[in-house]
This record gives structure tokens, sequence and C-alpha cells, in this order.
């Protein structure tokens, strides 16, 4: 039933973060693939369509906020749920975040039941599957 599982896409450029979010989701039963930074993960998405993408905003080479933007701007990926991971938590960077089509904006650091729970909504909102 490995097919059934939600494909999860986590793009930071801070490996403890990765190895964090990855064993956590792997754990619940999720199916994570990982990236170190917006183009990479733009790749990723690209070839992949996962279910939902988590995303830091700083990041070398394509911030979060971009890459959220250009995911926007194509059809075939509008419609993917971003979540954002970041330790940018002042209240401008957060609306900013939500205003471009984050469905949830955490802060890092995190509580793994908040994060878990936000995942959850997520997917659960948007059971269709893609390709």
């Amino acid at each position: 039933m490995a097919d059934d599982k939600n494909r999860i896409l986590v793009i930071d450029d801070e490996n403890s973060v990765l190895q964090m979010v990855e064993k956590l989701l792997t754990k619940h039963g999720y199916e994570v693939s990982c990236a170190r930074d917006g183009l990479e993960g733009l790749r990723h998405i690209d070839r992949d369509r996962p279910d939902l993408v988590i995303a830091d905003i700083i990041m070398p080479v394509l911030d979060g906020i971009t890459l959220v933007k250009a995911l926007k701007k194509q059809q075939a990926t509008r419609s993917t749920p971003v979540i954002f991971l970041t330790a940018k938590s002042d209240p401008l960077s957060m609306i900013e975040g939500i205003n471009v089509g984050a469905k949830f904006y955490v802060t890092k650091p995190f509580q793994t039941e908040d994060l878990l729970s936000k995942v959850s909504k997520v997917l659960q909102g948007s059971s269709h599957r893609i390709g």
C-alpha cells in the first residue's frame, strides 16, 4: 500500500532540520524526499509532484518566498500546498508567507505535534492526487 502514502518534499538548507523533519514524517507514515535549496526543490516538484511541500524561507540559491511564487505561476504546480517552516518569526514575514500562498507558517524551533497537525490538516483538505 506504499502508493497510498502521501508524498512530502522538505526543503531546508540545514541538514539537522532536514533529518529531524524527515524522520518525524516517515515515522508517521509519510513518504518523504528532501532538497537543500529552493532550486533543487523546484526540480523535485516538477519531477515528483509531491502532495505537500514544507519549505524554509531563508535558503541559498532560491528562497522559500520565490519558490512559492514560482509554483503559483505554473498551472501544473499551482495547487501544490506549502507549509513554511522557518526561523523568520516577525509578523511581516508571516503575513508575506501567507499572502504568497502558504497554507501554514510554522516557526523554528517548532513543536512536533503542531507541525504534524498542520501537515494532516493540509493533506486531508487536499486529498486529490495529480498525475
